[in-house]
C-alpha cells in the first residue's frame, strides 16, 4: 500500500519555491561578490610563462602519447626528459638545487592565498546564512515526494532533520531540499552566467582538478614548491612510460572487420 501523507499546498509556495529562488539568486550574487572581490592578475614574465607551459607540455605528451606515431613519441620524449634533467625550462637556473624560499615572504604568494581566502568567504559566509536560515524557519517540514522509487540507502540523504523511521524514503524534507539545491543548480547557473562562473563550488573544483584547465596551469606551482623537483618527477614519469600506438595495425583490424 503506498504511503500517503496530508500536506498543506502552500508548503510548496512558502518552504519550496523560497528556498531554490534563494538559492539561485544567492548563486548569482556569489558569482558577482567573486568577480568583484578578484584581484586583476599581473602579467607574468616569460620565463615563467615557459616553466609553466613546459610542465604541462610533459603532463599533455603524457595522457595522449597514444595518438602520435612510436617515432614522434621518441622523439619528444628524449627531448623532454633531456631538458627536465638539464632544467633548460626553469625560470631562475641559478637557484637549481636550493632550498625553496619561504612563502610568505613572496608578496606574490601572498596574494595569491589572499585571492584564495577571498573565493573560499564568498563561498561559506551565504551557505552559513541560508543553513542557518532553513533551520530556523523551515526545519522539520516535509515538502515533496519524488514520483519514482528509491532505496533506503537515500533515506538518510533526502530526510535530513525528520526523525522518522516509517517514512516512505521518497518524501524529501526542507533541508535536503537545500542540499539537493546546492549541487544541483550547476546547469542552471551555467544557462544564466555561461560556463565561467563562480557561482557553482562544484564547479570550481572540478577545474581546479583538472591539468590542462586555464586556473590550474596558472597556479601549477604551488608556494614552496621546487619546480626542478616536479621536472624531474615527471621526467622519470615519461622515462617509464610504455608507448602503444593507438592505430597500430589498423589497416589489418580494419579489413578484418569487413571480412
Amino acid at each position: 500500500m503506498e504511503q500517503s501523507i496530508h500536506r498543506d499546498p502552500a508548503l510548496f509556495y512558502w518552504i519550496l519555491f523560497p528556498i531554490t529562488v534563494v538559492m539561485i539568486l544567492t548563486g548569482v550574487l556569489r558569482h558577482y561578490a567573486t568577480v568583484l572581490l578578484a584581484s586583476t592578475p599581473k602579467k607574468q614574465t616569460l620565463p615563467a610563462l615557459r616553466e609553466q607551459r613546459s610542465l604541462l607540455r610533459g603532463i599533455n605528451l603524457r595522457t595522449n602519447a597514444h595518438a602520435i606515431s612510436p617515432s614522434s613519441f621518441a622523439t619528444r620524449k628524449i627531448y623532454m626528459i633531456s631538458a627536465y634533467k638539464e632544467g633548460t625550462f626553469l625560470k631562475d637556473p641559478e637557484s637549481r638545487g636550493k632550498a625553496a624560499a619561504n612563502p610568505m615572504t613572496d608578496p606574490a604568494a601572498m596574494e595569491g592565498m589572499m585571492g584564495m581566502m577571498k573565493g573560499n568567504m564568498a563561498m561559506m559566509v551565504p551557505q552559513t546564512l541560508i543553513m542557518s536560515w532553513i533551520n530556523a524557519f523551515f526545519a522539520g517540514f516535509v515538502i515533496m515526494k519524488l514520483p519514482f522509487p528509491l532505496t533506503l540507502r537515500f533515506k538518510s540523504m533526502l530526510q535530513a532533520g525528520v526523525m522518522t523511521r516509517d517514512l516512505d524514503v521518497r518524501w524529501v524534507s526542507s533541508l535536503s531540499w537545500y542540499f539537493l539545491n546546492l549541487f544541483g543548480l550547476q546547469s542552471v547557473f551555467i544557462f544564466i552566467l555561461g560556463n565561467e562562473n563562480a557561482a557553482s563550488q562544484t564547479a570550481q573544483q572540478m577545474s581546479q582538478l583538472s591539468p590542462g584547465s586555464s586556473s590550474s596551469a596558472a597556479s601549477i606551482f604551488q608556494p614552496g614548491q621546487d619546480p626542478d623537483k616536479i621536472f624531474q618527477s615527471e621526467a622519470e614519469n615519461l622515462e617509464v612510460l610504455e608507448h602503444e600506438y593507438i592505430l597500430k595495425g589498423v589497416e589489418e583490424r580494419l579489413l578484418g572487420s569487413l571480412a
